[in-house]
């Protein structure tokens, strides 16, 4: 697994949310879980998608990143493969 830092790990691209993520979770939320995502603490994907995502900084292949504050909804973080993209949103809007 790779060791989280406090340093960013790979690029973000251009930031997007859908308008049900941004109508449903709080800006502070995002914010925390966009530089955890950044950092490669994946949140609460299972031990697959974890190592997958781990993988994916050497292969360059998708990162999803899933967060459920304990004062919130759960929402999910996708970077695309080429890095150009990130997008936050809800899974129902997947």
């Amino acid at each position: 697994m790779a060791t989280k830092t406090d340093l960013p790990r790979f690029e973000l691209g251009q930031l997007f949310a859908t308008p049900n993520a941004l109508s449903r979770i709080p800006y502070e939320h995002v914010l925390a879980a966009l530089m955890r995502h950044v950092t490669c603490d994946w949140g609460d994907v299972c031990k697959e998608d974890w190592e997958a995502n781990d993988q994916s900084l050497i292969d360059g292949t998708r990162l999803l990143s899933v967060y459920k504050p304990a004062d919130g909804e759960g929402f999910w973080i996708i970077t695309e493969a080429d890095r150009s993209l990130t997008i936050v949103l809800m899974p129902e809007d997947y």
